[in-house]
């Protein structure tokens, strides 16, 4: 594999940050080497060098807080590269979704937009586990079990509840609906194997 564009440092390392790839959230940062970035691309799944060890290991190997890689990219300068994965659980040791969960700013919190794309990625985890471990009485289970018609049902009847709460103007009804719709355009999107980095690459293209 040809590495020519990617910056080592003296100890023959690179930092690789990590993300969620539906939502865009940071989770972690480590480092790898040209055999752990070999592995990472041959296996699909992200591989590490640690530096206290001295030696190689895979995210999750233990834990089974996998993560399954879904983009790769190096920046502008090639001595970094960004992660885009789909988290299996926690990716901190902590046992925290994100490494990065502690503030220096007393005065920092989350704004309802900045929590947006978190949320939504965190909601798509939370559909792929369910997807993945059928439980009984489950509505999501009861969804993808039904079926394409039954999902395109239930996201055309939220589409009209949404339109009647904001005839209503009601704002209590309007955000209740609108997080129903959600819901369920996420599970439809889950149904067909999208997610929602496919939405976003949509809308960047837009924006130029």
């Amino acid at each position: 594999m040809d590495f020519s564009d990617l910056k080592f440092d003296d100890k023959g390392l690179i930092p690789a940050i990590v993300q969620e790839a539906a939502g865009g959230a940071v989770l972690m940062m480590a480092y790898m080497n040209r055999e752990s970035l070999v592995k990472t691309l041959e296996t699909g799944y992200t591989w590490f060098y640690s530096r206290s060890r001295q030696a190689l290991w895979e995210k999750g190997s233990t834990s089974g807080n996998r993560q399954k890689v879904v983009t790769l990219r190096y920046d502008c300068d090639g001595d970094s590269l960004l992660v885009g994965v789909e988290q299996q659980g926690a990716a901190c040791h902590t046992g925290e979704k994100s490494c990065f969960f502690r503030s220096l700013l007393d005065s920092e919190g989350d704004s309802p937009t900045d929590c947006f794309g978190p949320v939504m990625a965190e909601l798509y985890r939370k559909l792929q586990e369910r997807r993945e471990n059928p439980q009984k009485d489950s509505y999501t289970n009861y969804l993808l079990d039904k079926g394409l018609d039954k999902i395109l049902k239930k996201v055309g009847e939220e589409s009209a509840e949404v339109i009647i709460a904001a005839k209503n103007n009601s704002r209590e009804e309007l955000i209740y609906e609108t997080a129903d719709l959600l819901y369920h355009l996420s599970v439809l999107l889950l149904a067909l194997e999208l997610n929602y980095e496919d939405i976003g690459r949509e809308l960047q293209k837009r924006f130029k």
